[in-house]
């Protein structure tokens, strides 16, 4: 189910902001599971040699993770920002 918003979109609103912020953290989550799986699964269906494959798994977690980091934790959504 979709969210709702109760009054006009406004993206100097702090709450509005946040969740802004984590839908786009939720997409991002989703885009690189599913590509990253999307590679995986034919790497090792077709056994292809891939040796970049592991290094570029690690490098976008590793930068999903800071990402994760910035709007869970260290985002200030006040109302003075």
């Amino acid at each position: 189910m979709p969210p709702k918003w109760s009054r006009k979109p406004d993206r100097n609103d702090p709450e509005y902001r946040r969740l802004g912020d984590r839908i786009n953290l939720a997409f991002h989550l989703a885009l690189f599971s599913a590509i990253n799986s999307g590679i995986w699964f034919f790497a090792i269906l077709y056994r292809w040699d891939l040796p970049w494959l592991t290094p570029v798994t690690g490098t976008w977690a590793a930068i999903w993770l800071a990402h994760a980091i910035y709007v869970l934790a260290l985002a200030d959504y006040s109302e003075s920002a």
